[in-house]
């Protein structure tokens, strides 16, 4: 079992001893819930059974199977992200490939619509989010959004930042810079 199956796996129990229902129990309030978006079945849990954020989005990514591994070991999610946006893998490729010189911590963690990047916690997500369109979703505090980097708001309650890019040549040393200054805060 890896450090991240653990993790979850004991953040599960800690949910289960808290809340005093099994997770299934919780899988089956979020999918009767009459709501469909992950933000949306995020808040509900916080607002209406006391979650926190963290454990609220664990239960949603649980409930829709977008966990990894959710689908069983034969699910190649990164495949399947890509799928009509063959165009936009190249770009996945070339970041990924400047991401793995940063150093050996890092564990790429495949969702059903994005990869997390994960040191000892979330710094990152890579999101093929239309044919045209990659999104990069960063955690840094403390530093304001400038030039293509702007504030994530809305986009991904998981990230502070996030960075459009609808060209390969926004694949550059600025871009790496900013994965990476993400990178540095999550060690």
């Amino acid at each position: 079992m890896s450090d991240l199956e653990k993790a979850a796996a004991t953040q599960i129990a800690n949910i289960e001893k808290s809340t005093g229902k099994k997770l299934n129990e919780w899988i089956t309030i979020v999918n009767r819930s009459g709501l469909a978006k992950h933000g949306e079945l995020v808040n509900f849990l916080k607002e209406k059974h006391g979650f926190t954020h963290g454990n609220a989005n664990m239960v949603v990514l649980y409930a829709k199977q977008s966990y990894a591994g959710a689908a069983g070991d034969d699910t190649d999610w990164i495949t399947e992200q890509y799928k009509g946006k063959e165009n936009l893998k190249p770009w996945y490729d070339k970041i990924m490939n400047e991401v793995n010189k940063f150093g050996k911590d890092i564990e790429v963690s495949p969702k059903k619509a994005y990869v997390s990047l994960r040191r000892k916690k979330q710094f990152a997500i890579i999101q093929p989010s239309t044919k045209a369109r990659m999104d990069i979703g960063l955690n840094i505090k403390g530093v304001a959004p400038s030039g293509n980097v702007e504030a994530a708001g809305s986009w991904n309650a998981m990230c502070t930042h996030r960075i459009k890019l609808e060209d390969e040549k926004s694949i550059n040393k600025d871009l790496i810079e900013w994965i990476r200054k993400s990178y540095d805060q999550a060690g």
